[in-house]
């Protein structure tokens, strides 16, 4: 399936925020991973949901990670994978969805949610010894690595407010095609040129940590 083929509709199946702040041994000493499902209506803001926390914008937020995205099918694999339910937010997810593929997203890709939220895809979720903490998982980081299986970020184009069962629209997919996915797993030098082609004329705004992963790639492949 080319992604011009993917799904262009899906669901909102919760809105998550944190909960509460754990400590954590690393900088800045807590964090905000602790996310669970809110009811009624969020309003969401250039740094994300209104009511959450970034506990550290230097690696997990900031504009260009305002809202994380993650899909009920990626969760169900990995619920028969490890035996164990996948509840909204354990992954720290702000959005669980259903019918469009956060990792399968085209980078661009632009999502219009409810009736005035417009969020665009902007990188794939790196796993972090955060991450591995909550989830007690054996080698948590290299399996999730592997798998592939990452979700999306989001920038927040247009503010407004959502909710659980909102539709989601994909009111625009570059014709790059260029998935978060294919990025985080498996990106090449053709796949850096083209990005950099797009964000020099304009037509595409990559988030700034892109270019030291572009750093690293022209040089293994040099």
């Amino acid at each position: 399936m080319n992604h011009y083929q993917r799904p262009t509709r899906g669901t909102v199946l919760a809105v998550c925020r944190v909960h509460q702040l754990l400590p954590f041994s690393g900088s800045p000493g807590v964090t905000a991973i602790d996310k669970r499902p809110v009811d009624g209506p969020v309003r969401v803001l250039p740094l994300g949901l209104f009511g959450d926390v970034q506990a550290d914008r230097e690696n997990h937020g900031g504009s260009d990670q305002a809202v994380y995205a993650y899909s009920q099918d990626d969760a169900d694999y990995w619920a028969g994978e490890l035996g164990r339910d996948i509840p909204p937010g354990l992954f720290g997810e702000n959005l669980r969805i259903d019918g469009i593929d956060a990792t399968g997203a085209v980078i661009g890709e632009r999502w219009r949610i409810g009736a005035d939220v417009l969020l665009e895809v902007t990188s794939p979720r790196v796993p972090c010894a955060t991450f591995a903490h909550r989830m007690g998982e054996p080698q948590w980081v290299r399996r999730f690595t592997e798998i592939g299986l990452v979700g999306t970020y989001l920038r927040v184009l247009e503010r407004g407010t959502l909710a659980a069962g909102d539709p989601i629209v994909v009111e625009h997919r570059p014709a790059h095609g260029i998935t978060v996915g294919k990025f985080f797993s498996a990106p090449t030098v053709a796949d850096v040129r083209t990005l950099q082609g797009l964000h020099d004329a304009g037509e595409l705004t990559l988030a700034g940590h892109y270019w030291p992963y572009f750093e690293r790639i022209l040089r293994r492949d040099a």
